[in-house]
């Protein structure tokens, strides 16, 4: 059993990433077997080898405990990523700050980017996913969260949890193990749920005008301005006050492919794939209708909805629905339940729709881009 060092510069495990002084975790994938890298890992000044995932955990729970920064836990059905780089932009107006990076947010992930804290920041926030039951107390038991904070309660995953309810007790585990305080949008779903759950005080968070003013060049749509709402109640509890959280958003983006606007041949594509599930997408349909009002013709691209269990189907036809009453000039639908909606056009693949819906657009048109990470809706770019 390894014991952690008393000195080390973080931790990977990506053996090309090893640097003098850091940790190097050997992994056993379906793949690749992380120990076979390790020679490799010491020749590049590895301060220590850690061998399997639970000592990994063990690892980071240890390093976890002798952190003085105050842990800020973040889930949510959506919203959870631009909340926790909200909370990285507020609270580091407040003080040393360290966030997930990335995706960083599974039981591999999050142990990472705990070791990866610098020993003197002020807070980490760490952004926690889920899709099975137990997956959100095993995180827990490892961040020992101070505060939580969840950004909605919807359906993604409800394959997994029967119901909303069903995700609310799950996501609800954070707000039982905050030590503090918990923070959810007033008008979150299943409200009573994670009030019920919380074992500090609990802050309803309700739209703030200033941020919604703040964002509109930046970032628009109100599940934002609700995410931004969380984050700044969040934050103002450890002292920010309004013209500093302004001053946060100067030069604010989101990682990946969230609301990236291309323009392609004077076609305006706004790539929002980087994941999606019903609210999600009804989310961005709306920010898409209302802020692209002055183009030529407003045009959504919807692809599949994974992990929504006997529930996919109508979830689907759900959200073309919703997108159908939004008035828009045409919707497409890409994959193997999207192309059983009512559509304008479907594809069963992104590969078949990649010519096609070209020859579709015009100049002046703008295009809304929609789907579960995993359907690569993005290549239609390529």
């Amino acid at each position: 059993m390894l014991n952690l060092p008393d000195a080390f510069s973080g931790a990977t495990s990506d053996s090309r990433l090893v640097k003098p002084g850091m940790l190097f975790v050997a992994l056993k994938g379906e793949n690749v077997d992380g120990r076979d890298f390790i020679p490799q890992a010491l020749e590049k000044g590895a301060a220590g080898i850690v061998e399997g995932l639970g000592e990994l955990q063990r690892l980071a729970a240890e390093y976890r405990a002798s952190l003085k920064a105050k842990v800020v836990g973040v889930t949510g059905s959506a919203g959870k990523t631009t909340t926790k780089e909200f909370l990285r932009a507020f609270l580091s107006r407040v003080g040393k700050t360290h966030a997930t990076g990335g995706n960083f947010n599974n039981h591999i992930g999050m142990p990472l980017t705990i070791l990866n804290t610098p020993k003197d920041a002020d807070f980490l926030v760490l952004e926690m996913g889920t899709n099975h039951p137990g997956e959100i107390a095993a995180l827990c038991d490892i961040a020992k969260p101070d505060v939580g904070v969840i950004s909605s309660i919807g359906t993604a995953h409800i394959e997994f949890f029967g119901s909303s309810e069903g995700i609310a007790r799950e996501k609800g585990v954070l707000f039982e193990r905050a030590r503090e305080f918990c923070v959810a949008p007033a008008s979150v779903n299943c409200i009573d749920i994670l009030k019920d759950m919380c074992a500090g005080r609990f802050v309803a968070a309700s739209d703030e005008e200033f941020l919604a003013e703040a964002l509109s060049g930046i970032l628009p749509g109100k599940h934002n301005v609700s995410n931004a709402s969380a984050a700044f109640r969040a934050a103002a509890e450890f002292g920010l006050g309004r013209e500093d959280a302004i001053a946060a958003l100067d030069g604010f983006s989101l990682p990946g492919s969230r609301w990236k606007k291309i323009d392609k041949g004077g076609v305006l594509f706004v790539d929002d794939t980087y994941n999606a599930n019903p609210d999600a997408m009804k989310a961005s349909l709306a920010t898409f209708v209302d802020e692209m009002s002055g183009r030529k013709r407003r045009i959504a691209v919807l692809g599949d909805m994974f992990e929504l269990g006997e529930k996919s189907e109508e979830l689907h036809r759900e959200v073309f629905d919703f997108a159908a009453a939004l008035g828009l000039d045409a919707v497409y639908a890409i994959g193997e339940t999207s192309s059983k909606c009512k559509a304008d056009a479907v594809f069963k693949n992104v590969e078949d729709a990649r010519e096609a819906v070209f020859k579709l657009l015009e100049p002046g048109d703008a295009v809304l881009l929609k789907a579960s990470h995993s359907m690569d809706l993005g290549r239609l770019l390529a």
